[in-house]
């Protein structure tokens, strides 16, 4: 029993730590949208524009057009509907489900609302590249981020071998990387917007993947969060009661 206190305990350690990121994100999100609102970003979008520039060629533009459709919403669509069928079918996880629909539809509302919100204009428009309506965030980015690193979680959770687990990683994190450079390369956002968008999206999977762990864990612990956390940080209120004679007042 005191073994599944201490272990319940740590975990509601780590989906605290889990909402600290996310409000240091949102900080940062908030920070980054501003100085953009406020034009201070120009010098850095402008060089990073520049050197995509510089290395343009037939065959990138080529590769790049590739690359942008795996972040679009037709392809995340369809793979999405592959993993609910995964999830559904083979894994029986309600629960991871519900809350892959909440990560990845929410994620797409979340980044309407905000390009809504800050109606940045976008540097070119392309219908072709999925470039129309606003800029700020990018939706690629953010999209794939979530859906990407909904299915990494997905996978470091299953019993594979660990080189599978660092594979995947590594895999989906340069794709999601190599999506949001297709975006500023084909001229359909600011560096900018792609930065906000893997941040916005780091927020809101975070919080996806908070919610999913809490849930799972208070179906599947018999001891109940608050207990938990109190038996693992007793004898660390005590140690400082003792060193501190103020607390003691």
């Amino acid at each position: 029993m005191e073994k599944n206190e201490k272990m319940a305990g740590l975990a509601f350690l780590l989906l605290l730590g889990g909402l600290g990121i996310a409000a240091l994100f949102i900080v940062l999100f908030a920070e980054l949208a501003e100085e953009v609102m406020e034009k201070e970003f120009g010098l850095f979008d402008r060089a990073v524009i520049a050197l995509m520039e510089a290395g343009s060629s037939q065959a990138m533009d080529n590769v790049m057009f590739i690359v942008t459709e795996m972040g679009s919403v037709w392809f995340l669509t369809v793979l999405s509907i592959s993993v609910l069928a995964v999830l559904g079918f083979k894994m029986k996880d309600k629960w991871g489900m519900l809350f892959f629909i909440i990560a990845v539809g929410g994620g797409s509302l979340l980044t309407l609302l905000l390009k809504n919100l800050y109606v940045r204009e976008r540097p070119s428009i392309n219908a072709e590249i999925d470039a129309l309506g606003y800029s700020f965030p990018s939706g690629h980015s953010m999209g794939s981020l979530i859906f990407y690193g909904f299915v990494m979680y997905l996978i470091i959770r299953t019993r594979q071998g660990p080189w599978i687990h660092w594979l995947t990683v590594a895999v989906l994190s340069g794709l999601i990387i190599a999506i949001g450079i297709s975006r500023i390369y084909l001229g359909a956002h600011f560096p900018s917007d792609v930065l906000a968008g893997y941040i916005a999206g780091a927020i809101w999977l975070i919080l996806s993947l908070v919610a999913l762990e809490w849930i799972q864990w208070h179906s599947r612990s018999p001891v109940p969060p608050v207990h938990a956390l109190r038996k693992l940080l007793g004898p660390l209120y005590r140690t400082v009661r003792t060193k501190l004679p103020f607390f003691t007042d």
